[in-house]
């Protein structure tokens, strides 16, 4: 290739036939590390957008067509080439590495069907836009998938919560012994917060239904195209109400990405719970053999495997997510912010639903030791706030002594040098305080230090006691089934408006001569 101008073109690879027409500034095809390290990134987005980017295309030459900006000869003739395109399945279609951007691809193909009608595409439109639309249509179908996956997580939490709502043991805090509970009690706090996903999930699902159709270069056109039109053939819920902002803005991939990782974090911490619990230290869970996998080495090793599998999923989520973060701060409408957004950010979701869904399974297939959970709660130390209570109430004692007497008391147990008894509180009370507590011998000690009664006192609203926690699973599970009755309505909506573009195009592209 020689240089019009004088001298040797830059070293790159040969321009392909058709490459983008006449750019009179690019004298050459791009350098081969520069389509390693960019133009791959583009192209491997390609299968992600491939559908999407036919739908963008459909919608776009429609609405030219009834705002009369493309002949309806030339409108019919197009739609019938893209509906043929649309055919070709993303594996199949002559993505080209060298022509970057997956548009630029098409571009090429559209122009080999349909010549010099394929230039109407880009009347009032560039080919950022159809991509963004795309991406947006792809992310809309994974934030569902995610929804339906954090529900089913939520439920299978919430059923174990109430098979379990009497399950006495010894909820932990730092590991450590803490106060009687229920296991049902424990479980049913995952559910909650898997719940709250669910409106964060839907949040993001408005940002991602906003349609950047009719954005042109960036600041609109002077054609006139009826973008609200647009977004309905693509079933948009809106426009955004500025052409700049919906087309550069990355504030909301932050926030789906946020989305995933926080749903997965849910599942991480529930996991990280589990794989001590289920410990031979512990034994108080036990997981399907089906999530676990042999050591090639040791015979008796049963590894929880599928608890490793969620904890480093949702590690390399948090690398996503502060990567989107990363390039989220650099100048606004520039490639910077988007090279990589496409399959980061769909690729988080994607990984975020497979995490949160097994460990729905793991929720849902896990054996629960209720003797080896009450064991833990018949521990007298975990008794000991509720006997500080307990001193409070009969003595008149402030809290804080009933709390050092206690304290004392517990030690020494705990040191095998007395046992806790009333005794022992008595003798604890003179070397704290340097005095009897009155009233201290009408302390019902046995009754204090039974878990049970203990547990099934905790009845306010969010308590531990298993009729409170079956009140708190009530009142969630309508949050469920409507989140789940949104996924539904938003899929079939999707589904409809989907099917109602192609038939609209099928109709205009069959007035073709």
């Amino acid at each position: 290739m020689s240089n019009p101008a004088g001298g040797d073109l830059p070293r790159g690879i040969p321009t392909p036939e058709g490459y983008l027409g006449a750019q009179a500034r690019i004298t050459s095809g791009p350098a081969p590390e520069l389509v390693a390290a960019g133009y791959a990134v583009e192209v491997r987005d390609a299968p992600l957008l491939h559908d999407g980017l036919t739908l963008a295309d459909l919608a776009h030459v429609t609405v030219l067509a009834e705002r009369g900006l493309l002949p309806e000869p030339v409108a019919a003739e197009l739609l019938a080439v893209l509906l043929e395109v649309a055919e070709i399945p993303a594996d199949e279609f002559p993505y080209d590495v060298v022509l970057g951007d997956a548009y630029n691809s098409r571009e090429r193909e559209l122009t080999r069907r349909a010549g010099d009608l394929a230039g109407w595409v880009h009347l009032g439109r560039t080919r950022r836009e159809a991509g963004r639309i795309a991406f947006r249509l792809a992310l809309r179908e994974r934030l569902l998938d995610l929804a339906e996956a954090v529900a089913d997580l939520a439920e299978a939490l919430a059923d174990r919560a109430a098979d379990t709502a009497d399950a006495v043991w010894a909820d932990m805090t730092y590991l450590q012994p803490a106060q009687p509970s229920t296991f049902g009690h424990y479980l049913a706090s995952f559910a909650e917060e898997a719940a709250r996903h669910l409106a964060r999930i839907r949040a993001c699902y408005s940002w991602v239904d906003v349609s950047p159709g009719g954005s042109g270069g960036v600041g609109g056109t002077r054609l006139g195209l009826d973008r609200d039109a647009i977004a309905r053939e693509l079933g948009f819920a809106t426009v955004g109400r500025n052409t700049r902002d919906t087309m550069w803005n990355v504030d909301g991939l932050v926030d789906v990405t946020s989305a995933a990782t926080q749903s997965a974090l849910t599942a991480d911490r529930l996991c990280e719970d589990l794989q001590i619990m289920a410990s031979p230290g512990f034994g108080l869970v036990e997981l399907d053999a089906s999530l676990c996998r042999a050591s090639v080495l040791m015979p008796q090793k049963r590894n929880p495997y599928a608890l490793s599998a969620v904890r480093a999923g949702t590690s390399t989520l948090i690398g996503r997510l502060t990567g989107v973060v990363a390039t989220g701060r650099t100048p606004s409408a520039a490639t910077d912010n988007w090279l990589h957004a496409y399959g980061e950010v769909t690729s988080a979701l994607e990984l975020a639903r497979d995490l949160v869904a097994l460990t729905a399974v793991v929720v849902g297939t896990l054996t629960i030791d209720r003797e080896a959970l009450e064991r833990t709660a018949r521990d007298p130390q975990t008794a000991a706030t509720d006997l500080a209570d307990e001193i409070v109430l009969r003595t008149g004692t402030d809290y804080r002594t009933a709390y050092r007497v206690v304290g004392r008391a517990v030690a020494r147990w705990l040191a095998g040098e007395t046992p806790l008894s009333l005794q022992a509180l008595a003798d604890a009370a003179d070397e704290v305080v340097g005095r009897p507590v009155p009233g201290l011998e009408s302390v019902d000690l046995a009754a204090v230090l039974d878990p049970r009664r203990l547990v099934h006192s905790r009845t306010e609203p969010g308590g531990s006691a298993p009729d409170s926690v079956r009140a708190e699973l009530d009142a969630l599970r309508p949050d469920l089934a409507a989140a789940r009755a949104w996924v539904a309505e938003r899929r079939a909506a999707n589904a409809d408006s989907r099917a109602r573009l192609l038939a609209r195009a099928r109709a205009r592209a069959a007035t073709a001569s």
